[in-house]
């Protein structure tokens, strides 16, 4: 089973940028598509950014032009950098996977990384 770590959230002023990352490890495995999510108090997880094993991309519309995510396919590393990021971008960010192991693929889950745009 591939476990997934996010890392890099933390306090930033309106208009000031971060960058989150996501490394999955395990044995045995490879990661197909993998995802950025969002939750903000009181709201339902919606879709960030995602891209898929061949490097496509696609954003929510609330970030397109100021986050961008990217991938370390040699390190199993994810990435997303956030520009420009405005209080309503307050939220906990969630790394998603789509892995496969011998005979099975599955989806897993990191325990989320808080963002804070306050100033």
């Amino acid at each position: 089973q591939v476990q997934i770590v996010e890392s890099g959230g933390g306090l930033v002023q309106p208009g000031g940028s971060l960058r989150l990352s996501c490394a999955a490890s395990g044995s045995r495995f490879s990661i197909n598509a993998m995802a950025w999510y969002r939750q903000a108090p009181g709201k339902q997880r919606e879709l960030v950014a995602a891209i898929t094993s061949g490097g496509s991309t696609n954003y929510a519309d609330s970030v397109k032009g100021r986050f961008t995510i990217s991938r370390d396919y040699v390190n199993n590393t994810m990435y997303l950098q956030m520009n420009s990021l405005e209080p309503e971008d307050t939220a906990v960010y969630y790394c998603w996977a789509r892995a496969s192991s011998p005979n099975t693929q599955y989806n897993t889950w990191g325990r989320g990384t808080q963002v804070t745009v306050s100033s």
